[in-house]
């Protein structure tokens, strides 16, 4: 009865909302946790390599949405198609850089402690260490060396060996107690700090950098704005006023095609964009080139070379007979041969507006069906191919179109090879008169383009720079030893009376160190260096 009551009388203890606190905190700031979230956000990644991502290539997204509504629109909504902004990608981020800074804060403040602890005390019986010896030197009378001498030279040579020494010549037993390597820690409290550097700056970088894309044609200037990017991604915090203002104008462009080679003949083998840089708008003028691999670094932007083809300029003369389009058109390469599709809309044409689409033939040739084809990338003989067409192009309704894309849903054809007036063909310098009167359009010439990636990270610098301590942290903590070293004087006198003493040492390694037995070696022979001494027993 009365153990019922005893066990009645027991409270279990509750962790209440303050001990829960510290409980998530420990689990959190655990090593294992650290682990576990760091494969977690690599895991975390894979679906950005598996679906199309809205930051990198919106069409494909839009297409993937059309081609697949009811699965687009559940990974839309678990934010599938922007993995990298997600917020759980974010989340697991944001726990991993808590988690490192919680599980370095302890061990650092816990080595520091270890910094200013002296080594362990000398253990009685040496002879039980994986290595160890014995030296023995003449007395104190013969030599002239006392106990306290000893151990001040042995802590002075442990020192320069690089241990942490101190003499103890207190007691029947003097000793030196020596350790190092406790640049093991440091090494490796350098990788993590390294480390949450690194996550650090990359989120620094996403926040403030920004990346865009434009296309330049020969003689076009890009200037860094808002208004001259053709596409733009601002980080998270990015400020229009944080762009720095500077000019790139595409001299000229020049491609090296393969005219050796029977497999790969016609193949572009180098491409070099020649440019004039302003990096400020009182600058002067510098001229400098933009090849694949090689970007053009300038203000703390990279201007990368990733695209290329022929923009043809053409001119568009409405039904009135009033120039309605005029300039380069950029062509999309659809293959090897650089044929080329091209779509022209002049919205400004009256009476109706006019629409263009077709083909860039650099070297037109016919095959063996009559076909027109492209014979050569290089514009030996510049070619359109081109369809026409007339009515409402859609600009005028606020919707965006593809400037790549010509909507046909609300225009009629004027041209095409069905039909009785057929397709439109013009070499360079030709001009085609539409049927009906609706106007013209002429071939006035033949330019080249390219298509620059400008990406400003402001982390590279602080990544490349942690990235280089936590390859040195790793290193330190991988090749550095962590070994203790006592080396102890012992007294006795034999039946004849006279005093013997011997220098007794013994080394123990902290983990696996193949290097023990050799340091063994190498500090007896430093030892017996020191004094005069007779060797009676070693290693």
């Amino acid at each position: 009865m009365a153990k019922q009551d005893m066990k009645k009388d027991v409270a279990v203890p509750t962790l209440g909302f303050i001990g829960m606190l510290r409980w998530a905190w420990a689990q959190l700031t655990s090593m294992r946790t650290a682990l576990f979230l760091l494969l977690l956000l690599a895991v975390a990644a894979v679906p950005g390599s598996v679906f199309p991502q809205r930051a990198v290539n919106p069409e494909q997204v839009a297409a993937y949405l059309t081609n697949k509504p009811t699965l687009g629109a559940w990974l839309d909504r678990f934010q599938l198609f922007d993995v990298f902004s997600s917020a759980w990608f974010s989340a697991i981020y944001l726990l991993l850089f808590i988690s490192l800074i919680g599980c370095i804060l302890p061990r650092v403040k816990k080595h520091a402690k270890a910094l200013r602890t002296p080594p362990p005390r000398t253990p009685s019986r040496l002879n039980r260490l994986p290595q160890n010896g014995t030296i023995e030197i003449e007395s104190a009378e013969t030599s002239g060396i006392s106990n306290e001498q000893i151990i001040a030279d042995a802590a002075k040579l442990l020192k320069k060996r690089g241990y942490r020494a101190e003499a103890r010549p207190e007691g029947a037993s003097p000793s030196v107690g020596a350790e190092r390597g406790y640049s093991r820690e440091v090494g490796n409290l350098l990788f993590h700090i390294s480390l949450v550097g690194i996550l650090a700056s990359v989120a620094v970088g996403g926040s403030f950098g920004y990346s865009g894309q434009r296309v330049l044609v020969e003689g076009e200037t890009f200037v860094n704005s808002l208004v001259s990017y053709d596409s733009f991604k601002p980080g998270t915090w990015f400020k229009e006023e944080s762009l720095n203002p500077y000019s790139v104008k595409l001299d000229k462009f020049n491609i090296t095609f393969d005219r050796e080679s029977t497999t790969h003949f016609g193949q572009p083998i180098d491409f070099t964009a020649e440019v004039e840089t302003r990096r400020s708008p009182d600058a002067p003028v510098q001229k400098e080139n933009i090849r694949v691999n090689h970007p053009l670094r300038i203000n703390g932007a990279d201007v990368y070379l990733v695209g290329n083809g022929y923009a043809p300029v053409v001119t568009v003369r409405d039904g009135q007979g009033n120039v309605s389009f005029s300039g380069p058109v950029v062509s999309v390469p659809q293959d090897g041969m650089y044929t080329s599709l091209l779509v022209i809309k002049a919205p400004d044409a009256k009476p109706d507006q006019l629409g263009f689409q077709g083909f860039l033939l650099p070297t037109a040739m016919t095959d063996e069906t009559g076909f027109a084809i492209s014979g050569d990338p290089n514009a030996v003989n510049p070619q359109l191919q081109l369809n026409s067409y007339y009515g409402n192009l859609g600009l005028d309704d606020g919707n965006p179109q593809n400037v790549y894309v010509l909507e046909t849903d609300q225009l009629k054809e004027l041209n095409n090879r069905n039909l009785k007036a057929g397709g439109i063909v013009l070499g360079a310098g030709q001009s085609y008169n539409l049927p009906d009167g609706k106007g013209s359009i002429s071939f006035d010439g033949l330019k080249r383009f390219v298509g620059l990636d400008i990406n400003y990270d402001p982390s590279k610098r602080p990544v490349a720079i942690f990235a280089g301590l936590a390859l040195l942290g790793l290193a330190i903590s991988l090749f550095t030893p962590r070994r203790r070293v006592w080396v102890k004087i012992k007294t006795s006198v034999d039946d004849s009376g006279r005093e013997e003493r011997i220098i007794e040492y013994g080394l123990l390694a902290r983990g696996e160190d193949p290097r023990l037995e050799s340091e063994a070696k190498e500090l007896r022979k430093l030892l017996e260096q020191q004094w005069p001494a007779v060797v009676r027993a070693g290693v």
